[in-house]
């Protein structure tokens, strides 16, 4: 009886260990290594290619940040977008840019500072008797250019003051070669955006300022929760090399990120698609930024540390420190 113990208790001693994630399927390790780089070629490709936007189109900045008039009616009826177009241009000299509600009953024009035909209550009275709509002033404003210049610095500011912030956190929180990746994957996703309202010709207005700089506060908390996995990783894991380590950080909170930014984007999609013109610039923003900003934590700011040297023998040094300390 005693020797069937004895048998049995070296078969289980015996038997070889489960092997880890990481020694069940290389090859997978291997792919996601090589996706998560190509991931990285593309992120820096989308920022070459926002900059290249930004330098040739530049920004098509809106009314709150050039100047101008800008003047608000409603109608009764639901008219076609294009038909008020043309019946706006053919009576108003000088651009302007026209936008309404998803029922086109509520319009707004913007007109450039200086310009030659300032729509007002007395203009929009002769436009309904020559159209035969029946249209309602609601409001107009001017806004001064220099409000707008003023509103440029201090956008730039607020973006500069929030980075170097970051920066300084990031690197007390964990270490500066996973800060300056945090960083990165921060200047990705403000960058391509821009770009993206570039290449595009969207109109840049504050509404969109506001989603950068949303943008800037939800990437950097994805950053967060990779960096601090990979930490733990590299004090946890001594037998596996970098490569290995960011990868496996990367997978233990890929279903957390994807869950994350799957949630964010429908609560977006539905600002974009009933919170109407005023708002689209805002969702649109706001949605190229969640999705951009998921590449970037994912590819760019796990990846920059690896690539400036990284190693864990920095955290295993620092485990041991806090241990000896500890000790009595």
């Amino acid at each position: 009886m005693s020797s069937n113990k004895l048998t049995s208790k070296n078969t289980v001693e015996n038997s070889p260990k489960a092997p880890t994630q990481t020694e069940k399927d290389p090859s997978s390790m291997a792919l996601f290594s090589k996706l998560r780089l190509a991931g990285f070629y593309l992120a820096i490709t989308l920022m070459l290619l926002s900059v290249i936007g930004l330098s040739f189109k530049g920004l098509n900045l809106g009314l709150d940040f050039t100047g101008g008039y800008m003047t608000e009616f409603t109608s009764t009826q639901s008219i076609d977008k294009a038909q008020m177009q043309s019946q706006l241009g053919a009576n108003l000299s000088g651009d302007f840019e026209l936008s309404s509600s998803a029922a086109n009953t509520h319009w707004t024009i913007r007109q450039a500072d200086g310009a030659a035909h300032v729509i007002d209550k007395e203009w929009l009275n002769t436009f309904a008797e020559q159209t035969g709509y029946d249209i309602a002033p609601q409001d107009s404003v001017y806004i001064g250019s220099q409000v707008g210049s003023e509103l440029i610095d201090n956008g730039g500011l607020a973006l500069i003051v929030a980075a170097v912030a970051m920066m300084i956190y990031l690197t007390w929180r964990f270490e500066w070669r996973l800060a300056c990746g945090s960083l990165m994957a921060l200047v990705h996703d403000v960058l391509v955006v821009l770009g993206l309202f570039a290449w595009l010709g969207l109109p840049f207005d504050l509404t969109v300022l506001a989603a950068v700089l949303a943008i800037i506060g939800y990437s950097l908390n994805d950053s967060i929760v990779i960096g601090d996995k990979l930490r733990e990783v590299m004090r946890a894991k001594t037998n596996m090399s970098m490569s290995e380590l960011v990868d496996s950080a990367v997978k233990s909170t890929l279903t957390r990120s994807l869950i994350t930014s799957g949630t964010t984007l429908a609560t977006i999609g539905a600002i974009w698609i009933f919170g109407g013109q005023p708002l689209q610039g805002f969702a649109i923003g706001l949605f190229a930024g969640v999705v951009f900003g998921t590449l970037s934590s994912i590819a760019v700011s796990a990846t920059i540390p690896q690539l400036i040297g990284l190693n864990p023998e920095f955290y295993q040094h620092r485990a041991q420190e806090l241990l000896l300390n500890d000790e009595p």
